[in-house]
């Protein structure tokens, strides 16, 4: 038991010192988020970090589960605090990504988005093996483009062999086409959010700041190493089966 209570107090350190715990102004929350608020310092709306741990702790076993399973997570922030933390942790552990505006239909027309990303990994390998030596200067320059603009949207997309099994996604209310997408394919969704969110719209509502660097780096790291755990025990798994 001690330790159990050493490890909750560490993590609410962490929560605390990543600045978890700050929502917004009273006026903008939403009625789903009152359960978690613990107060207002200087007119800003403070979470309860122990419930913030709650959901953060049943989150992260929910995707282990879903890594173990060899399930794909799909990691979405597209507000500018989000994107490079965003990035980073999802090619950490080779996830499927969107770290900018979600395209419509990424995941309900996914077999098209497919063959965009099949195009762009087909001209990606014809220039790394020096396969466009035989079109002309012009023609080169327009490939070069054309990856440009496909790397551009679909990059993030390029792990995503098939739907994934999960979204974890930064600020539901401003991704609210990503995870009416998902909902649509009955895909859950986790999200890290603040107190201007409805809770109650996805699956895993994780309360907490998402509007700090800071704090997003905390919650994603957290999740990445989730992933990481349950990365390893496929791998286990399969390597017994073998």
């Amino acid at each position: 038991m001690p330790t159990e209570i050493k490890k909750t107090n560490s993590q609410l350190d962490g929560l605390f010192s990543a600045g978890a715990h700050f929502g917004l102004i009273r006026s903008r929350r939403h009625p789903s988020a009152k359960p978690f608020i613990f107060g207002t310092k200087n007119k800003i709306e403070i979470f309860d970090l122990e419930k913030t741990f709650e959901a953060l702790e049943t989150a992260k076993a929910f995707i282990r589960s879903i890594a173990a399973t060899g399930g794909a997570v799909m990691f979405v922030g597209g507000k500018n605090e989000a994107q490079q933390v965003i990035l980073n942790g999802a090619t950490r552990v080779n996830m499927p990504l969107v770290a900018g505006r979600w395209l419509g239909g990424t995941l309900t027309n996914f077999p098209e988005i497919r063959k965009r990303i099949t195009k762009l990994e087909d001209l990606t390998s014809q220039k790394e093996k020096g396969e466009l030596s035989k079109y002309t200067k012009k023609e080169r320059l327009m490939i070069d483009r054309e990856i440009e603009r496909l790397n551009k949207s679909f990059s993030g997309l390029l792990p995503m062999k098939s739907l994934p099994k999960v979204l974890f996604v930064i600020d539901p209310k401003r991704e609210q086409i990503a995870v009416a997408e998902a909902h649509n394919l009955h895909i859950p969704v986790v999200s890290l959010a603040s107190s201007d969110c409805n809770m109650r719209e996805v699956e895993y509502a994780i309360p907490g700041n998402d509007a700090s660097i800071a704090s997003i780096k905390y919650f994603v790291n957290e999740i990445v190493t989730s992933v990481l755990e349950g990365q390893a025990d496929f791998a286990a798994g399969v390597k017994k089966e073998i």
